[in-house]
């Protein structure tokens, strides 16, 4: 079953024979028509893979742009003497999650006949967009703010990609590639709605290795919200296709410095600067109030984390294996906030996007 173009605010629906960024009655965001769920029958077990979820990836099958991304590893840990899963999202092939969203999202363009894209990122989304576009002959223009990690900016301009970077925050890169969509197709993993559909599948494969069961909660960090929501449309299509009987609470964590969400969520109001944490900076998600809907919903909750919790989880995930960005360190440094047992923790980002970073804690540690 094909997806098709809905206006959550109209109700109008589109073919997805064409790639659209936005709805054409009224430019708001767009969505897509809900999806029919999975059986366990249905996956095809022989691809390693989040493809062996085609059944339920509602794109074309036949122009796929894949680089192997997916059925990331599920591993059990004792952590400070709790006990936790950790599903590890920075071994996707551009190193963070992003990958389970830019493949459906860049197969579904493909096949739509698109072929020059703009991008804006913080850093991560648009690596990931460069090299898929790279894979699928698709030229690729992406923007970043100046202040981007570095080794990101390297990992864009390596693919081929135009890498643009843009004075002031992440916010402001926005702004700059909204008003240069009008002369190239604009393909914002933030507004593009395949994007998500990639990311539901980390709900099929967290069900599909717990043994075809959902976990009690799953945490992550937000910032625009594309883990959380893939994981909402997952977990819901599993339950409508009577997979599984209750959705997982799901918590969206938060650097405290840079936390609109938990401001959407309960009125929460602190002083609000940069963050370490730069893959979820950004004061004005789009899709924030859908992050809302999702966590409530669940009964989840919106935890924060400080600038120093999220660099001292940081460096103690490096000291037991984990080589992580800051941004996946938020999510383990709000687990005082997090009392659930049977939890998920997405990892979301590699270490090697922030050598600088974790070059510096090596040197303050020294001292």
């Amino acid at each position: 079953m094909r997806a098709s173009y809905i206006n959550p605010r109209s109700g109008a629906i589109w073919p997805a024979d064409r790639a659209l960024w936005r709805a054409p009655d009224d430019d708001g965001l767009l969505g897509l028509t809900p999806g029919r769920g999975l059986a366990r029958e249905e996956i095809e077990r022989s691809d390693p893979s989040l493809w062996r979820y085609r059944a339920a990836i509602r794109v074309g099958y036949g122009g796929r742009v894949s680089l192997g991304e997916g059925f990331t590893p599920l591993v059990e840990t004792d952590w400070e003497g709790r006990r936790l899963l950790f599903k590890c999202e920075q071994l996707m092939p551009t190193g963070s999650f992003k990958d389970r969203g830019t493949t459906v999202m860049m197969s579904h363009l493909k096949e739509a006949g698109v072929e020059a894209l703009l991008e804006d990122s913080s850093g991560n989304a648009g690596a990931s967009i460069a090299a898929y576009a790279a894979a699928a002959g698709i030229r690729a223009r992406i923007m970043v703010p100046e202040s981007a990690p570095a080794a990101k900016r390297v990992q864009i301009a390596a693919a081929g990609a135009g890498l643009q970077e843009v004075a002031g925050d992440r916010d402001a890169v926005e702004r700059a590639a909204l008003a240069a969509a009008e002369e190239l197709f604009y393909a914002s993993h933030n507004r593009q709605p395949f994007f998500l559909e990639g990311t539901k599948t980390l709900a099929f494969e967290l069900w599909e290795q717990l043994d075809f069961r959902a976990p009690a909660a799953v945490a992550a960090p937000c910032g625009n919200g594309a883990n959380i929501l893939g994981l909402y449309m997952g977990f819901r299509e599993l339950q409508a296709a009577g997979q599984i009987e209750a959705l997982p609470r799901l918590h969206a964590v938060q650097a405290a410095n840079n936390s609109p969400i938990r401001t959407l969520f309960d009125g929460w109001t602190a002083p609000q600067g940069p963050t370490v944490a730069d893959g979820i900076a950004t004061a004005r998600p789009i899709r924030g109030q859908a992050v809302v809907d999702a966590v409530r919903a669940t009964g989840g909750s919106v935890p924060v984390a400080s600038e120093e919790a999220i660099l001292g989880a940081l460096g103690r995930l490096a000291r037991s294996g984990s080589f992580l960005e800051p941004t996946s360190a938020v999510a383990v440094a709000a687990l005082p906030q997090i009392p659930d047992e049977d939890l998920v923790l997405v990892l979301t980002g590699s270490g090697l996007k922030a050598l600088d970073i974790h070059a510096g804690l090596l040197t303050t540690s020294k001292s």
